[in-house]
């Protein structure tokens, strides 16, 4: 019923940006939690941003703090991440997820997630 479908991946070099979205369809998107996640190159997936149901609300990992932003734009059933002065430890698939929640970091609380979208920091 709901799918998520990630864009905005490529190649950067350090100290770029990248703007990251992801487009939603077949639930009701204004009511519940998205967030960001990645999975770095033999490393466990990650969390690096939440944003609440009505975008007053934003969390993120301590590794991306100050450097990434994440936002949604409820009328257009979209949220996004816009990445800034990006390392390769940056490097990965990000994924974007949907929770069953208002707001919420726990993976375990995001039912429905997007077949992700490649980012590389070349340095």
């Amino acid at each position: 019923q709901v799918q998520l479908v990630e864009s905005g991946g490529g190649l950067v070099q350090a100290g770029g940006s990248l703007r990251l979205s992801c487009a939603a369809s077949g639930g009701t998107f204004s009511s519940y939690s998205m967030g960001w996640f990645r999975q770095a190159p033999g490393k466990e997936r990650e969390f690096v941003a939440a944003i609440s149901w009505s975008g007053s609300s934003s969390n993120y990992a301590d590794s991306v703090k100050g450097r990434f932003a994440i936002s949604r734009d409820n009328a257009k059933s979209t949220v996004y991440l816009q990445m800034s002065s990006l390392k390769p430890e940056d490097t990965g698939v990000y994924y974007c997820a949907e929770a069953g929640v208002r707001f919420t970091t726990r993976a375990a609380e995001y039912r429905y997630w997007g077949q992700g979208t490649q980012v590389t920091v070349s340095s």
